[in-house]
């Protein structure tokens, strides 16, 4: 007997509260594991390298006639795959991948010198233009420029230093400045100072000519190698240009490398020849970076603005360094060098450790922008004979000597690019 108070459920159904339970507890946990997968996809927490993607220029269109908006639906936002803090730039390996395209080209870009614009002086290898930079621990993000005019929107981003430095600054400038429409972009040109605007962007990115960074006899008019003197506790007059800037990247490094010991300075240069001192290169410049850095300490507001400071480009001038026993410094090479941690004559760790050792004591913080040892590889990336010297293109004749081949500069597009990608994936 079932007592009277209790009613027998009929066999096979369930009670509609239970029924109603479970449909919400079904509901709930489709919804939290479509949202687990969304998360998944947009942020994985594995570290896979992207696919390569053909760059494509994406489409342009004015808003309120003055902003420029870009349209990045075609770029990737890959930035979460890259720690700086945790991936090692240098520890990897130069990838050829014949579809990725350089964002622009030394016809393309009116902002190039002649002495790194390797196509149009008659260049015809192609294959240095694809080599892809990966490093082993991360994924390195492709230079996307309407994410650079983006970040520095509002802003002064400033190289500083030597051609090397302003090698990186026109590399820097045609990776952004084709996707900002003709008016709405200037370029200001200067013996000492350069400046390339993005109106839209209310952005500059400027380039500042201090090949020693401080203060020299051969700045403004370059003289012989062996009559050169270098103030190295004189920075003041140049610095001056460099404050109010969000961003600075400095660079000193070819300059110092003549071979021969350094004349050096202190105070005013009214006693000429006879006033100066000879040291040995490394502690020369361990003497002017430390008024850089002091300078650096005593001026900049880290809370305001960042400092890079891009290690040394390895020049190419012994083939033998890379096995090329019958070779000419970098004449011919169309191949980077496959040898892992591969390091040539043209780095001198000296000036490396003197870097990083100033840099350590510094109070204000220094972030590197580590290119000597993937550069190293380049040795097909160099202008070579394809540039110009004293102001005019070498000629046909004058390619064909191994000795005319400029393998301290590189050719635009090319390795600075590479430089440059670093950069903005740190900014």
């Amino acid at each position: 007997m079932i007592p009277s108070g209790i009613m027998k459920h009929s066999r096979g159904k369930l009670p509609l509260p239970i029924i109603i339970i479970t449909t919400c507890v079904f509901v709930f946990v489709t919804i939290l594991y479509a949202e687990r997968l969304s998360f998944l996809s947009s942020k994985s927490i594995f570290k896979f390298k992207p696919c390569p993607r053909k760059t494509t220029k994406p489409n342009t269109k004015k808003v309120h006639e003055e902003i420029v908006i870009v349209n990045a639906s075609s770029w990737i936002d890959d930035r979460f795959d890259f720690d700086p803090e945790e991936c090692n730039v240098a520890n990897g390996k130069w990838v050829f991948n014949h579809s990725i395209k350089p964002l622009y080209s030394d016809v393309s870009c009116p902002y190039i010198d002649r002495q790194f614009s390797c196509v149009k002086n008659g260049r015809n290898d192609s294959d240095y233009r694809h080599w892809e930079w990966q490093p082993e621990d991360c994924t390195l993000p492709r230079f996307n420029p309407e994410l650079a005019l983006r970040k520095l929107q509002g802003k002064r981003l400033l190289f500083v230093g030597d051609s090397l430095q302003r090698n990186q600054w026109e590399s820097f400038v045609c990776l952004v400045e084709w996707i900002v429409p003709h008016e709405h972009k200037s370029m200001r040109l200067g013996r000492v100072h350069s400046v390339f605007t993005a109106k839209a962007y209310n952005a500059t990115i400027e380039f500042y000519w201090a090949p020693y960074l401080v203060e020299s006899n051969s700045d403004i008019d370059i003289i012989d190698i062996k009559q050169r003197i270098i103030k190295v506790d004189a920075i003041a007059e140049r610095a001056t240009n460099w404050t109010g800037v969000d961003i600075l990247v400095f660079n000193t490094y070819v300059w110092w490398m003549s071979g021969i010991r350094i004349k050096t300075i202190w105070g005013s240069f009214a006693n000429g020849q006879e006033g100066y001192e000879e040291f040995d290169t490394p502690v020369a410049y361990k003497l002017a970076l430390k008024t850089w850095a002091n300078w650096i300490d005593s001026t900049i507001n880290p809370n305001k603005t960042r400092v890079f400071f891009t290690t040394m480009s390895p020049t190419h001038t012994r083939s033998q360094d890379w096995g090329n026993m019958e070779g000419v410094k970098c004449f011919n090479e169309t191949n980077p060098v496959r040898k892992k941690k591969h390091w040539g004559s043209g780095s001198d760790k000296r000036i490396m450790s003197v870097v990083a050792k100033v840099v350590k004591k510094m109070k204000v913080p220094v972030t590197f922008i580590n290119i000597t040892q993937l550069s190293e590889y380049r040795i097909d990336g160099h202008s070579s004979v394809y540039t110009e010297t004293g102001g005019k293109l070498l000629t046909e004749e004058e390619r064909a000597d191994p000795q005319n081949a400029d393998c301290i500069h590189w050719c635009l597009p090319g390795v600075p690019d590479t430089w440059n990608q670093i950069l903005l994936a740190m900014l």
